[in-house]
């Protein structure tokens, strides 16, 4: 199972890369292997301004829907268009071509409650 060391994490399978006071965000190897073939991934919240933990999209593999939650308060400023041909790039490149959204976050405190990669390996065992 791949987990960069130089990203942050949430509990909900989210990965968070920090570039100044913008994310780019994804799922997890983990969470991608755990879904199964991605076939969809839906954001309908670009250019929207929302809270830590709302809802952003959905990601829908052959046998399940799962949620996808923000993991800091900020402005969606961009969806990975890629993502509309190609869902299965989640699956085969989570951490590069498979990221899902960037955004503007507002509170930079949040970024201390996300998880290291050593604390997102014990979540996942």
């Amino acid at each position: 199972m791949n987990i960069p060391s130089e990203l942050k994490y949430t509990k909900d399978h989210e990965w968070i890369k920090i570039e100044g006071d913008v994310a780019t965000i994804g799922i997890t190897d983990f969470a991608q292997s755990e879904l199964g073939d991605i076939v969809y991934v839906e954001v309908e919240t670009v250019d929207e301004t929302l809270d830590q933990e709302e809802v952003f999209g959905t990601v829908e593999a052959v046998k399940t829907v799962s949620d996808l939650f923000l993991p800091l308060t900020g402005e969606i400023t961009d969806f990975n268009e890629k993502l509309e041909d190609e869902p299965e790039l989640v699956n085969s490149d989570p951490y590069g071509d498979g990221w899902m959204i960037k955004m503007k976050f507002t509170d930079a405190t949040q970024v201390d409650g996300l998880l290291s990669a050593d604390a997102y390996k014990e979540l996942v065992g």
